[in-house]
């Protein structure tokens, strides 16, 4: 939201304007030299929710915010006005070189940690119109290639090996054991990469998101990994994101499938590794929602949606851009303006959550996926990984427990996501089983010419290696 001298007062009317800190106070931290607040820094990333309601209450649906480095913004906090930014693709466009910003000087491209988020790629997420449509049918084939069935299967296979690799200790710390590493397991396994790429790639993408000074480094091995794979898939093609993007009749550059990769790998991961810790969080602290899960009130993939309404994985999505002066949430927006998405404040506005302990695990409408045109593309890919996962764990651990008192669980946070930095859990020593399971089918061997044909979906059986349900077993051990 970069604007000449003489207009960077808020523009919200003076009824509505905070009123500045007290010299020497520590809300000083919290908001820039004009009173807008940082969406950055240790006072945003103690209590981004709070933060947003704060917002909210001074500002309405459309608050003025501050990125790294002050570079200016407005966060939408409203459903309706997420929803609204998010479908009107000609108000507000997806391509990052609309924003003034680049013109006025207030981002160095060169050293910003802010450029891993909103600067420009060659992706469907940075287009609209008729080139995102073209990029973007090119991704939504890659990842319909799968069968749903398959890829449980490998997601099986994965879980079951890291839990053998802590279950004979009788406790773990899940985040860093399990809900980090299974989500970058299966995703490398999708884009067509070795196993052995997974634990560089989990902390790269960590630090990506955490835009930190490191953030362009990590980037860049990224990109370098994935400009490693798209040569490797163009002399060896196999069933996998990488070759059927490299074979799409869009015809899409070694450049723009890196950069698809690129977006697959971090917002997959991302979010689903967050969403997974988000629901371990809750059955092993809230012994209402266990409850629900074990006599059967709740299904795990019903579990899975209240835990996206509540806690979704991406906080804050970037970024969209107004293509011409407008006015939404009564906040008068200037061509070239910088929106973000809050997806966690519009998840709790009133308006459409005026109980907000009801539940509505039943109920999909939430905005962890964002909406409109953009709305996530591999959504499904992402439930299938955090369902399936955490069934095995609990199937196999049905008497988790957390290890240290529920006051003790840390966050890190950033403008965009909020992560368990640890879940120590304990449970009952138990022996490897990963060889009571058999192994993965191989792949099916490659089609003649074109894309891969589309498997239907249909869902698990014993014979697949589905983990039994652990509803029963929970339910008996916890007396419910």
């Amino acid at each position: 939201m970069t604007l000449p001298a003489h207009e960077h007062a808020p523009r919200h009317s003076p009824r509505h304007a905070a009123p500045a800190p007290p010299p020497g106070c520590p809300a000083h931290a919290a908001a820039g030299p004009d009173g807008t607040a940082r969406l950055y820094g240790p006072a945003a990333e103690t209590d981004p929710m709070g933060l947003y309601e704060e917002l909210r209450a001074l500002h309405g649906p459309v608050a003025p915010v501050l990125l790294d480095g002050d570079v200016r913004a407005w966060l939408v906090l409203g459903y309706t006005e997420n929803r609204d930014v998010a479908t009107r693709s000609t108000q507000f466009s997806r391509d990052p070189r609309v924003w003034h910003g680049w013109s006025t000087g207030e981002i160095d491209p060169a050293t910003s940690p802010l450029m891993p988020m909103i600067g420009w790629r060659p992706d469907c997420v940075c287009a609209d119109g008729e080139e995102h449509q073209r990029l973007r049918s090119a991704v939504t084939a890659s990842l319909d290639q799968f069968d749903h069935r398959g890829i449980r299967r490998r997601i099986n296979g994965f879980a079951h090996q890291l839990i053998d690799s802590f279950c004979e200790r009788g406790q773990a710390e899940l985040v860093d054991r399990f809900t980090e590493h299974l989500p970058m397991l299966t995703l490398i396994h999708l884009l067509g990469m070795s196993d052995e790429a997974a634990p560089r790639l989990v902390q790269a993408a960590r630090d990506l998101f955490k835009a930190t000074e490191t953030s362009l480094a990590s980037n860049a091995f990224v990109i370098a990994s994935l400009e490693q794979l798209v040569r490797d898939k163009r002399v060896a093609p196999g069933q996998d994101i990488a070759s059927a993007l490299l074979a799409h009749p869009a015809g899409l550059t070694d450049e723009e499938v890196v950069n698809h990769l690129r977006l697959v790998l971090l917002a997959g991961y991302e979010t689903t590794a967050n969403l997974m810790s988000n629901v371990l969080r809750m059955v092993v602290t809230d012994p209402r929602f266990r409850g629900s899960l074990a006599g059967g009130q709740m299904t795990l993939p019903e579990a899975v949606e209240q835990v996206l309404w509540d806690e979704p994985p991406l906080m804050v999505c970037p970024s969209r851009y107004a293509n011409g002066d407008t006015t939404i949430g009564g906040q008068q927006i200037r061509a070239g303006d910088m929106l973000l998405l809050g997806l966690a404040a519009g998840n709790v506005d009133q308006a459409v959550r005026p109980d907000p302990s009801a539940p509505v695990h039943h109920n999909r409408a939430h905005l962890s996926f964002s909406a409109g045109s953009h709305e996530c593309p591999g959504q499904d890919i992402g439930r299938i990984i955090a369902d399936t996962g955490i069934d095995i764990l609990l199937t196999r651990l049905p008497d988790i427990a957390l290890a240290v008192p529920e006051s003790e669980l840390t966050w890190r946070s950033s403008t965009w996501a909020r992560h368990l930095t640890a879940l120590p859990v304990t449970f009952a020593p138990r022996s490897p089983r990963t060889h009571q399971f058999a192994s993965p089918l191989p792949a099916p061997p490659p089609q003649q010419t074109g894309m891969p044909e589309e498997a239907p979906e249909t869902e698990p059986s014993a014979a697949d290696g589905a983990p039994a349900s652990w509803w029963a077993r929970l339910r008996a051990l916890l007396r419910w």
